[in-house]
Parts: C-alpha cells; structure tokens; sequence
C-alpha cells in the first residue's frame, strides 16, 4: 500500500467517524498543509462545508454557528501562524461552554525546530483551554490504526459535547504528497464496532436527603431571591418559572437567561433590576435571606455590586456538571445538579419554605416604575441606544434569534429588554467578553437558517468586518443592527471619562468610518434611519430581505450617558419617594 492510499484511507475514516458521532458542519480555512483533511470533508457525503479564508473570522463563524444548533462544529486550518489565529475564538468557548472540533494540520516530526517554513510548535498550542489535546499518529492504513483513528474521532465529538462543553484540539502531522486519491474502492471504511462511539451521560440529581438539606437552609421569613444569569438549556426556563411560582420568590432574569421571552408564565421575573439596584440606598432596602442562582454570572455590574455589599447572605450556586463561576468572591455553596430538574424537586418543597407577600411585593414594584421610565420614549425621537433596543423588540420576528455584542450593546439590551411572549434566543460571546469575532459569530449563528439580528457597537463591527464575506459567498441572511456612538461608549460610564487628557486617545477611539462603503463592498444593503418610525420600518424591511442588510443607528457618546444618568435617576427618586 503507497503513501497516497495510506493517507486517503486514514483521513477518510476520521471524517466519517466524525459524522457518525453527529458532525454536521465542517468549516475550512484554505492551506496547503491541511489539504488532506480539507479535500476529504468536501467529498463526504453527509457533512457541510464552509470556507473561510480567515482563520480568526472561521474560528467565531464554528463558534456562533455551535451556539445556534447546540452541536460540535469542527474547524480545519493548515500548520503555523494559520493555528495561531484559532486562538481568541478557542478562549471563548472554553469559557462560554461551546463543543470545537479544532483540527490543526502540521508539518511531520523531521520538520519540525529545523526552520521549515511554516513550521511552528503547534503540540497543546492552546494551553488549558482545550478539554482534551491529541497529536495524531502519522497516516497508516492497517486495521488497527484505521480503528485508533476512528476512535479518536469519535472521541474527539464525545469531549467537546459532554458535561460543560468544550474545545478539543487534534493536531495532524501530513507529509507529502498531500492529494487523497477518491477513487478507492470502500473509500469511508467500516463504521461498526468502534468502541468509543456510545456513551449515555446521565443528568445529576438531588436525593431526597439532600433536598431535604437545601429546603432547611433556604427556609426563613420568606426575602429569598434567584437569579438567572446567562444559559441556553430550554427546559430550564418552564421550571424555574414554575418554582418561583410555588416559593412566591422573585427571579432576576439575565437578558441571556432566555426567561425574558417565550410562552411561560413571568408573574415573578424581575427585568429592570439593573436600573434600580444601581442606587446603593436601594440595595440596602433590598437585602434577601439567601440567593440561588441558576447559570453564569448576570451581566449586569449593578447586581455584582449587590451581592458584595451583602457577602453575609447565604448563596448557592447550581452547576449542571459542576464548575466555578462566582467572581465576587462570596461564601457560596455549589450544587451540582441538572437545573431543571432541581427546579422541579425543589418546587416540590414549598411546605419547607417560607413566603414573604411584602418581599414580592417590593421587588414587583421597583421593577414596574423602572419599566415605566424605562419604556418612555424621549430624546431624538427615540433614536437613542436604548430607544434602538426598543425598536428592535418592537419588530423582531417571532422564532427568531439575537446575537448580541458585548460592551454597551449587551448592557442596554439587559437595561430595555423587557418580557414578551414571543419566541426569543439570545446569544452572545459572553465567555471571556471580546469585541473580537462579533461579525463572524452572528453570522455563523444566521448559517443554520434561522432568523438572526446581530446588534453590535461600531468598535465591535470594525474589528470583525472580514467576517461580512461568509454573508457574502454563502447569501446568508442576516440583519446587523450596527449602534454607532463613534468609539469606546463603555467607557463613557467608566472613571477613565475623568481624564480627558487621554480620554479620546486611549479610550473614546473614535473610528469616523463611513460604513456604508464596507456593506456595498460585500455586497450587502445598507440604511441609516432618522428617526425612530424610520428604524422600525427599516428594520421591518430588512428580515424581508434576502442576504445582509446593515442597519445603522448613530448617536453621540456623551448624550446617551446624560441620558441614561437621567433615567437612572428618575427611577431612584420615585422609588425612594414612594417607599414605605
């Protein structure tokens, strides 16, 4: 057997063990080295193929399209700095649980530290952050390496999906000639009796002893609270609105805990606690008995101050396959249990646990005044970065998803999204929070087909605009709502705004970017609306358009922070006014 069949058949099963463990998309940059892998995923039948030329860009394209379809993505780039640029999008789904399949091609062991080009140290290239790291065996075509190569397959889609997803990486050393040759008889080789292939994982649950335990702790005069903080488990949402219904408990929902929207009932959910627990007054008025908190750490930074101001409150925190996310530093106890079906058992419990109408009743009313500021239409016409949130939720279409972007996108989306019944997922890359990749994650979401409205700052669109060619090649239909306040708004709320010495250089950055050029370039249409009933109507236009549609709203950094000041204090005057 010569060195070209050797390598067909050995790449060959690997791709094919990679569908049978549930692949269904493969994205590929282009490279030499990688070729092997490369022409093998287009010829196999049953796997989908993206190209994308920037490694970078591609990494975050796998990234959104595996948060939208909640399966592995595998992700091909030839050897050296190629791997390299894989890295940001790896980071961030170490940290927001999202299943890569990262398959680097590399030079063989003879060229490696010799000064071959295109040769860099590749082995564990990405530190801790993969779940699991394997350099592969060069290419061989006998039975057992044919077995060996399937099993690491297999196990390879396994890792990266169970427990707290993941990345994995497999490192592929090829040597030339690279060129499969697809006229091999029995080309995919056997699938049967790989034993790596099945595995049952089974959801962790509470005995009633243990219940009991919890139910005993949380019981007290009733002020108890559970938060919602960024999770995508679509059971989830039903049971915890069950349980705050049977405990008579107030729930902070997140904008990314999917509570805010959907057909189940929100009698308790609290939207717009960011707005009123930014007053340290109120805080204090608002100490509960105990928290439980369900997913990652709310977005909100008002929250974060909360929970520090009250480090002696009793806290708990559900992991559904352990971990730990609690970076306030508090004393808190872990519970590694399936959310939902704690939830579910735990509701089970009222008798144990006692209910405060009063409690409620405080939480329900600071959330109503806060909406009511909150949802009045003022400055510009309601063009502002909060008014654009509210236009957006006025004409979204239902069974739709948003992508959110981080910095001041994802705070006004917490701050002026408030409950509907509509069919909403929310996604964002809140793992390690970068700007970086924003373009290519949300596009890679709207790649399932699914409606998608990506929402970003302009920092966050500049830095990922190469991500606009996928749209472009592939006529994916996406609607980027691109909220330009020329520059760093963030940090208009940080204590960097003080020094305006350095303010604009180092923080401010402003970009003055036309860019419509940039749309028309990749072939996407573009509108810049004047007012609010212009941006609802172009936005209702866009989701009608088939391929990108860019949508830019412009404001000025400095008045949407008065803004928001002012709303902020409206809020806390009449609530501190109305109390008692």
């Amino acid at each position: 057997m010569n060195h070209t069949e050797k390598l067909t058949r050995y790449t060959a099963n690997f791709v094919d063990e990679l569908v049978a463990a549930g692949v269904t998309d493969a994205v590929i940059s282009p490279g030499s080295r990688s070729t092997p892998m490369a022409m093998t995923m287009t010829e196999h039948p049953d796997l989908k193929q993206w190209v994308i030329i920037d490694e970078r860009s591609a990494a975050f394209f796998a990234l959104g399209m595996a948060k939208q379809t909640k399966r592995p993505v595998a992700i091909v780039c030839t050897s050296g700095t190629a791997a390299a640029n894989y890295f940001p999008a790896i980071v961030e789904a170490h940290y927001s649980r999202v299943p890569l399949i990262v398959l680097t091609a590399d030079r063989p062991h003879e060229l490696r530290d010799v000064g071959a080009p295109q040769s860099i140290g590749q082995l564990e290239l990405y530190g801790d952050y993969p779940k699991w790291f394997h350099e592969m065996a060069l290419p061989e075509a006998g039975e057992d390496m044919l077995g060996y190569v399937r099993n690491k397959a297999s196990r390879a889609v396994q890792t990266a999906a169970q427990g707290n997803a993941g990345p994995v990486h497999l490192n592929f050393p090829f040597r030339e000639p690279l060129i499969p040759d697809f006229s091999l008889e029995d080309l995919w080789g056997d699938r049967e009796g790989g034993p790596y292939r099945a595995r049952t994982e089974g959801k962790r649950r509470l005995d009633s002893q243990q219940l009991e335990q919890i139910s005993k702790k949380l019981a007290s005069s009733g002020k108890g609270l559970i938060i919602c903080g960024p999770q995508t488990d679509p059971d989830l949402t039903e049971a915890l609105a069950v349980l705050a219904r049977e405990w008579e408990v107030p729930v902070l929902a997140d904008p990314l805990s999917q509570l805010r929207a959907g057909s189940h009932p929100k009698d308790y959910m609290i939207e717009g606690y960011d707005a009123f627990l930014r007053s340290e007054t109120i805080r204090k008025q608002l100490k509960p008995d105990y928290i439980i908190r369900f997913g990652a750490m709310p977005v909100s930074k008002a929250y974060l101050f909360f929970i520090k101001e009250h480090k002696d409150i009793p806290q708990f925190v559900v992991e559904n396959h352990g971990g730990y996310r609690e970076p306030a530093g508090n004393h808190t106890e872990f519970i590694d249990a399936d959310a939902a079906t704690l939830c579910r058992d735990l509701a089970n419990h009222k008798p144990a646990i006692a209910s405060n109408d009063a409690w409620l009743a405080t939480w329900k009313r600071m959330n109503r005044i806060s909406k009511e500021w909150l949802q009045e239409q003022d400055g510009r016409n309601g063009l502002t970065e909060g008014g654009a949130i509210r236009s957006l939720m006025q004409v979204i279409p239902d069974n739709s998803s948003i992508y959110i972007g981080n910095s001041m996108a994802v705070r006004d989306l917490d701050t002026f999204f408030m409950s509907t019944s509509a069919s909403l997922e929310v996604l964002a890359n809140r793992g390690a929070n970068g700007i970086d990749g924003m373009v290519s994650s949300g596009i890679g979401a709207a790649a399932s087909g699914k409606p998608v409205t990506l929402v970003l700052g302009d920092l966050s669109f500049f830095h990922d605009m190469n991500g606009l060619l996928a749209a472009k090649h592939y006529g994916l239909n996406i609607t980027i709502l691109v909220v330009n306040n020329n520059g760093g708004g963030i940090f208009s709320f940080l204590p960097q705004v003080n020094h305006q010495d350095h303010f604009e250089t180092l923080f401010g950055t402003p970009l003055d970017i036309d860019f419509q050029h940039a749309v028309n370039m990749y072939g996407g249409t573009y509108h810049q609306p004047a007012s609010l009933p212009e941006l609802e109507e172009t936005l209702e236009k866009s989701y009608q358009h088939r391929g990108l549609s860019v949508v830019e709203v412009k404001t000025d950094r400095t008045e949407n922070l008065e803004w928001h000041r002012n709303k902020w204090q409206a809020i806390e005057n009449e609530l501190l006014q109305d109390r008692g």
